[in-house]
């Protein structure tokens, strides 16, 4: 739907309540979204991702994952939830535009944005109107602080489900310290005018010298040369790099193994989140990705209860495996609905009312979710948990114990 028919029908909405017509079951559909039917009763969660894109891997991800959490939610009876999902594209520009329709829909809760710079772009927005969000994926620090340098800056009611890019550098070098097997001459190649890929390498390679370990090469690309690697690759081969780390998302990722299976070079390649998603990718020869590993806190083929349904009802949804960032997703919506049902509540309050309410929890309550056990919140809104390894086989991702 065009962005111009949403402020329409935002509009219609207005004069439709002069007829008792329920805001919850207009505009942008929340019933639809949600798959709930959800009433007038249902507290409002707004998002935004791209639905369309590159990156529209994640964002349907995450818009799939939200919709069966908050319909299991709402089959439970007592809270209920509506949902708005717009399209961003992985734009800045369109996330906040989708910002002023999900605020004129009545927003009271937000999953924020699914990729980072457009969380970036949106999370003073949060700050300002005092709506609680919390990110499944928006990994950068510059979503959860004014000042990204400056840890006394907080927003304080924008929050991450997913661990952000100091963690995943640093967690990735503490596990290529431990498991030399994989390799021991690094290469990096990350994007150096993305928040996500710079921000991880800057952690990475820091953690790295500290933990002793050996980068033979460092590669960089933009968005004006994304698409042919083969210089850096050739650079990195004859560095004797035996480990390429990614910090990167999927689509270039997915090139820049084309393009080494191309030459020959067959380094092991170790990337991070937003990696995960490069099976699913159109037109990607995913036997390339054999035997790639990626740190993410969920794995598809845990046993565990919880994992299993999950992973049962999205593939009978989607017709596909489900990522971390569906994972991530699902949790938040569930870790919201434990946050207001603790605080009391309830969809007659403000959004500013709600904020405070679920400021309150997540600072101080513990979730357990697909994601993690034992999760807990900063007051800076930083998530802690424990990554895992994943390794790809036979085109499934599987856990990696240790």
């Amino acid at each position: 739907m065009k962005k111009e028919g949403m402020f329409k029908k935002a509009l219609s909405m207005a004069l439709a309540a002069a007829m008792t017509v329920s805001l919850a079951a207009c505009g942008s559909a929340p019933a639809a979204q949600g798959g709930s039917g959800a009433s007038a009763g249902a507290i409002k969660i707004g998002a935004s991702g791209p639905l369309t894109g590159p990156a529209a891997v994640y964002g349907n991800a995450v818009k799939a994952a939200a919709e069966m959490a908050v319909e299991e939610i709402n089959a439970k009876g007592g809270l209920q939830f509506a949902l708005d999902f717009e399209d961003d594209t992985h734009d800045a520009e369109k996330a906040v535009t989708a910002y002023g329709v999900l605020k004129d829909w009545g927003m009271q809760v937000s999953l924020a944005t699914v990729t980072s710079a457009p969380g970036a772009a949106v999370a003073p927005m949060y700050k300002d109107d005092h709506i609680f969000a919390i990110t499944p994926s928006g990994s950068s620090l510059a979503i959860i602080y004014a000042d990204p340098d400056n840890a006394a800056n907080p927003y304080g009611n924008v929050f991450q489900m997913c661990f952000t890019d100091p963690n995943q550098g640093v967690a990735s070098a503490d596990y290529l310290k431990v498991h030399t097997e994989l390799g021991t001459k690094i290469a990096v190649i990350y994007k150096n005018d993305d928040n996500y890929s710079s921000g991880i390498f800057a952690k990475f390679k820091s953690q790295a010298d500290a933990n002793g370990l050996e980068i033979v090469y460092e590669g960089t690309f933009d968005d004006s040369n994304a698409s042919d690697f083969t210089v850096q690759l050739k650079k990195a081969q004859d560095a004797g790099a035996d480990l390429l780390f990614l910090p990167i998302y999927y689509d270039p990722a997915s090139l820049i193994l084309t393009q080494a299976n191309q030459m020959g070079y067959a380094p092991t390649v170790f990337g991070v989140d937003g990696m995960d998603g490069i099976l699913t990718l159109e037109g990607f020869d995913t036997s390339l990705a054999e035997g790639v590993y990626l740190l993410t806190p969920f794995s598809a083929d845990a046993t565990d209860d919880l994992t299993k349904n999950f992973t049962a009802n999205y593939q009978a949804k989607m017709s596909d495996i489900p990522n971390q960032f569906a994972a991530d997703a699902y949790d938040c919506v569930y870790a919201i609905a434990q946050a207001c049902e603790a605080a009391g509540v309830t969809a007659d309050m403000s959004a500013s009312e709600i904020c405070d309410k679920l400021v309150g929890q997540f600072s101080s309550m513990t979730f357990n979710g697909l994601t993690g056990q034992n999760v807990t919140w900063s007051g800076s809104g930083e998530v802690s948990k424990s990554p895992k390894a994943v390794v790809i086989k036979n085109g499934v991702y599987v856990g990696v114990e240790g």
